[in-house]
């Protein structure tokens, strides 16, 4: 069971092509607007949490006491009053001595893992983000190092904030980037579809202009109305109605022509019927008359069933389904037998026919490969032609002769009858015509037939003048005809000694 394939539409193959990667990149497009906004809304944010910190670090001093100033810091009123003046997020700070004991500010800010491979560097400051009550914080950390003489040894100042208002910048951004691609998206999808559209106009011009030409017009379409990528179809178009016209004023000329000759035999037969039928109805009229009108009916019937067969040789020969069809084949055995059909015909004309060449069962000469039935009908119809040009006590040799490098082989009619002049050799294998000057009754289809079958078979057809030593016998310059085949490798199925259909 054979499945119907799906018929593509190339404007929605277009279509897909050019929307469906519009549509996969969009995504892409808002993730990475969605991480450049991050990055651009982070920057401000650090630089002034980084001022900040550096800002604390300098304004911590000792606490006054009893015991002294070491054991604790104070943060100066102003720098506190700073860190509490964001009414969005929420700010940590802290401040670490040498050992790591908190000296000021949040205990719930963590201290940041120490980097072996590469601790941060005195005096710079280090972001990262963490975790403070399941709320995401950017903390900013700075090492100090204070001078011997100090009474309290600073290790590291953090400050932390709260990601509010970055969220609310990224989105802002997000919004003023991404909102306007929800308006653009749709209006270049329209756009696509438009372009598209008008794009694909001149196909549908083209196909009306075709469908409003009448059955009968092949002529070429003109190439410069349409695109220049259309035009190369176009072209192959017109090279294709061309072989088409070709071919229907050649089937045309040849229906006519088959008409035409028909129309002789058919004519006869009526006009020799009617003769008898009247001589019949005469009561009983004269015997040799109507034998001679039945002896007329017999041969122009016998004429027309030639001229039929012939056609059917020719539309046989031309059939492509046919071609396709081969097997291997003995071209001398198809000669061979050919040549024994034709004795009673050559012995009724007092002609020597004759076969020269390898025996049936030589292995000198290769198999070949095609339609061995047309060979024989080739062969048969050079012989016949032979055998009706050749006038009597003449001679008609069938040869068969193999290629000495294994190329070709090639067949050979000869005979000693009239010629062909060699203005007239390309004309003889055209349909119905006839040499000038014979009185040979023939259909005119046979070299026509000859030159088909060998074009099918890749051979090549040439006519010569036949050698002296056979024309002279008869005056004639006679007449031989070489048809080479090429050697094709042969089908390793076929037997090697396969029967040829008669």
């Amino acid at each position: 069971m054979t499945t119907t394939r799906e018929q593509r539409s190339l404007f929605g193959e277009i279509l897909d092509w050019m929307l469906v990667p519009l549509l996969l990149l969009w995504p892409m497009s808002a993730a990475l607007t969605w991480l450049v906004a991050q990055n651009i809304a982070s920057r401000p944010y650090d630089r002034d949490l980084a001022q900040l910190t550096r800002m604390i670090a300098r304004q911590v001093v000792p606490a006054e006491g009893p015991r002294g100033s070491r054991g604790r810091l104070v943060l100066p009123e102003p720098a506190a009053a700073l860190l509490r003046s964001d009414d969005v997020d929420r700010v940590y700070f802290q401040v670490l001595g040498e050992g790591g004991e908190l000296l000021a500010g949040d205990r719930e800010l963590p201290v940041p893992e120490a980097d072996a491979a590469q601790p941060a560097a005195v005096g710079e400051v280090q972001f990262r983000d963490e975790l403070i009550q399941n709320e995401p914080v950017r903390v900013a950390s700075l090492r100090v190092v204070t001078s011997p003489g100090d009474a309290v040894r600073i290790g590291l100042v953090q400050v932390g904030e709260t990601m509010e208002k970055r969220s609310r910048l990224t989105t802002e951004i997000i919004k003023g980037v991404l909102l306007p691609q929800y308006v653009i998206l749709p209006v270049a999808v329209l756009l696509v579809w438009f372009a598209l559209a008008r794009g694909i106009a001149p196909l549908n011009h083209l196909q009306q202009r075709i469908q409003r030409r009448a059955s009968h017009d092949l002529s070429p379409i003109d190439e410069h109305d349409v695109p220049e990528e259309v035009a190369p179809l176009v072209r192959a178009i017109n090279e294709l109605l061309t072989r088409l016209d070709q071919s229907m004023s050649t089937q045309k000329h040849f229906l006519a022509d088959a008409a035409h000759q028909l129309k002789t035999p058919l004519a006869g037969l009526r006009t020799q019927a009617e003769l008898a039928q009247r001589e019949i109805d005469a009561g009983g009229g004269d015997v040799q008359s109507v034998r001679r009108s039945l002896q007329q009916i017999a041969r122009s019937s016998q004429r027309a069933a030639h001229m039929v067969n012939q056609l059917l040789s020719m539309a046989r020969a031309e059939d492509e389904e046919t071609a396709r069809r081969t097997q291997d084949f003995h071209l001398v055995r198809l000669a061979t037998d050919t040549v024994q059909d034709f004795l009673p015909k050559a012995f009724d004309k007092r002609i020597d026919l004759g076969y020269e060449g390898p025996d049936a069962h030589s292995d000198s000469v290769p198999r070949l490969r095609g339609q061995p039935i047309l060979v024989r009908e080739l062969i048969r119809n050079l012989v016949d032609n032979a055998l009706q040009y050749t006038p009597e006590g003449g001679t008609v040799t069938v040869r068969v002769t193999p290629d000495p490098f294994g190329q070709v082989v090639v067949l050979q009619v000869e005979d000693n009858g009239p010629g062909i002049p060699e203005s007239e050799r390309e004309l003889v294998f055209q349909p119905f015509y006839r040499a000038l000057g014979t009185n040979v009754d023939g259909s005119g289809l046979g070299l026509a037939i000859v030159r088909e079958i060998a074009e099918k078979h890749q051979a090549t057809v040439t006519i010569d003048r036949a050698r002296p030593a056979v024309a002279a016998p008869a005056g004639g310059p006679g007449t031989v005809f070489t048809v080479r085949f090429p050697v094709q490798p042969a089908s390793p199925a076929a037997p090697a000694a396969a029967p040829q259909p008669h």
